[in-house]
């Protein structure tokens, strides 16, 4: 797994130690915490990440490794525009590295974490996986680019591969900046420092959330469920179908007052349509974003 000390990426680490699943994880700790570490994981030293895997990797899993999770990727929408060139050699080159690494050791699965950043401002919600693609920033055209390799992948080398879109995480060792909840991460931490809430904008852009121990089990069953060879290589969205305002987000977590700055160059809307998932996954989003705030 690459990503592993991350938000996502050690929740899922957990979720597959607790379960007696042997893992090795990539992290060259530009946003990994080492607070994430789980003691019952393999850590690969730092300087062998998805930038650079080495010839050794090869050898080490010698055609025995399940599933590969790649979550490594830099992940600020803003920060993306500012420097492209950085988000095309962390994103793009990152995947491709560990797909060909997935090719060479004849990985059973590999499971790319992609974005709904790749459908841009969509014509319709809740949006299905058949909307058309176009990203608005250098952080959406990395993910889509991802997984166009991912596709070329399977199709040159019948390398199966799940792309899961998620749509805003949002739970616990979220981060209070990047495109993953931003939003509800930013907000928490204001709360907790005395802080005004800051809004992009009029606060009444919509998001749809999605707890990311739904996202864990999402990257489960993309690894796991039998697809019928059509479908490999596809492409599924991951929310929770229903969107809130980040102004309905600032009154929930309650803090004191509100400050709106300058807007930002964002989707107006987003809304998942998850009816693939289920189909295809059998996967239901299960937490509440209102229960988990109301008990945070």
């Amino acid at each position: 797994m690459t990503g592993g000390m991350g938000f996502i990426g050690s929740t899922l680490v957990d979720y597959l130690i607790n379960n007696d699943i042997e893992v090795f994880v990539i992290d060259d700790m530009s946003t990994g915490k080492e607070v994430n570490r789980n003691s019952l994981a393999n850590y690969l030293p730092i300087g062998v990440d998805a930038l650079n895997p080495g010839d050794a990797l090869c050898g080490m899993f010698d055609n025995d490794l399940d599933w590969i999770f790649h979550l490594a990727a830099k992940t600020s929408v803003q920060e993306s525009i500012e420097y492209p060139k950085l988000y095309n050699e962390s994103n793009v080159l990152g995947l491709l590295n560990m797909l060909c690494l997935a090719r060479d050791i004849g990985a059973k699965s590999f499971v790319f974490s992609s974005s709904s950043a790749v459908y841009g401002d969509v014509a319709y919600t809740p949006t299905d996986e058949t909307h058309g693609t176009d990203p608005m920033s250098p952080y959406g055209a990395s993910k889509l680019i991802g997984e166009i390799y991912c596709r070329n992948f399977f199709k040159t080398y019948g390398l199966r591969s799940t792309c899961l879109r998620y749509f805003n995480v949002y739970g616990d060792r979220q981060h209070s900046e990047g495109s993953y909840a931003p939003v509800i991460g930013k907000f928490m931490d204001q709360k907790n420092n005395g802080l005004p809430m800051t809004i992009n904008g009029d606060g009444e852009q919509r998001r749809d959330f999605v707890h990311v121990n739904d996202v864990v089990a999402a990257n489960i069953l993309a690894a796991t469920t039998p697809i019928k060879a059509a479908s490999r290589a596809t492409c599924i969205n991951i929310g929770s179908g229903e969107n809130y305002s980040v102004n309905q987000i600032a009154n929930m977590i309650g803090g004191e007052c509100i400050n709106n700055i300058e807007p930002l160059l964002e989707p107006r809307k987003t809304l998942a349509d998850i009816s693939s998932a289920k189909s295809i996954l059998g996967w239901v989003p299960e937490v509440s974003l209102e229960d988990w705030i109301e008990s945070s």
